[in-house]
């Protein structure tokens, strides 16, 4: 079977699903707020930034390169709801 080639419509079809997100916030090395997204599907997935609205306006950039390496890697990409929880 021929793998399936990897295109910009392909990572977006991804990105568009409907992800579990989880916000928390933390202070950073010098003691200043941000904000975190995590997509709980992604175990190494985690997008900082300094509220959550940038975080939103901004993970998908990151997002799209996860995918793509899991793409390229034939890693086995999850469904929306499926992970195991803490």
């Amino acid at each position: 079977m021929e793998k399936e080639k990897i295109t910009d419509e392909l990572i977006d079809k991804y990105v568009d699903l409907d992800w579990t997100m989880e916000f928390g916030e933390d202070l950073d090395f010098e003691g200043k707020p941000y904000v975190y997204l995590k997509l709980k599907e992604f175990e190494e997935f985690c997008y900082c930034g300094k509220s959550k609205e940038i975080c939103l306006q901004n993970y998908k950039k990151q997002l799209r390169l996860l995918l793509r390496v899991m793409l390229e890697f034939d890693d086995k990409i999850p469904s929306p709801g499926e992970f195991e929880e803490d």
